[in-house]
């Protein structure tokens, strides 16, 4: 045998234990959740629960970060990733739903005040 052919093949040796060493790498990233579960944690903060449509994103945001994590579990990344899209999307919404529902009451609760300061002056 040559021995630049020793050489080449110790290099494809290599190339391919690295490739299979970094692909195998690449199923173990850990799903990055901070920005789903800091979501979730807000809108449960901001009284999500408490709101009928905010409670039911708020539900389906927790289904569906678990969801992600299965699949993350089961190497199945690509789709992961689309259900960790939709939690957080459902975490946000949750989150809106739940600031809605506080300025309608804030908002309910000034308009009261002006009729009542309207009464008082009449």
């Amino acid at each position: 045998m040559r021995p630049g052919l020793k050489i080449g093949n110790m290099m494809l040796a290599v190339a391919l234990v690295t490739t299979t060493f970094a692909s195998g790498c690449a199923k173990n990233v850990p799903l990055r959740t901070e920005a789903t579960t800091s979501g979730i944690r807000a809108a449960e903060e901001a009284g999500a629960t408490k709101v009928p449509q905010a409670s039911l994103h708020l539900q389906l945001a927790k289904e569906e970060l678990e969801l992600a994590r299965g699949l993350a579990a089961k190497g199945k990344k690509k789709e992961a990733a689309s259900m960790l899209l939709r939690a957080q999307s459902d975490g946000e919404l949750a989150l809106a739903l739940s600031h809605e529902d506080t300025q309608k009451a804030e908002a309910q609760a000034a308009l009261e005040r002006v009729r009542q300061l309207r009464n008082d002056n009449q």
